[in-house]
């Protein structure tokens, strides 16, 4: 689900009002693996600590909240699709209110 829209618009769909579920489930891993690294990389440096912890971090940063989008991971995708999209570097933004000043009003 990617979210060019207002984030208030959807908000009802999503998680927490925040998350949809591939972001649960993507933070779910991160902490996951962080607790395995824990366990069995146990850290005696403080760069041990921060390699261990690198998992929860990354996905935290990902699914974090941000103004007018839905997530940080959200951003990023429409950021590559905008620079390796084939048909052209081109989004058209509606409102929700805007007129369609480009349909044809006169049919024959």
């Amino acid at each position: 689900m990617d979210y060019l829209i207002p984030s208030n618009a959807k908000k009802s769909l999503l998680i927490f009002g925040m998350f949809t579920k591939f972001d649960l489930i993507l933070f779910g891993s991160g902490i996951v693996t962080t607790i395995i690294l824990l366990l069995f990389i146990s850290p005696s440096t403080f760069w041990g600590a921060i390699i261990d912890l690198l998992p929860a971090l990354i996905t935290g940063f990902l699914v974090l909240p941000i103004p007018n989008y839905h997530n940080t991971l959200t951003v990023i995708k429409n950021v590559y699709n905008f620079y390796t999209d084939i048909h052209g570097q081109k989004y058209i933004w509606k409102g929700w209110c805007v007129k369609d000043e480009f349909k044809e009003t006169n049919k024959k």
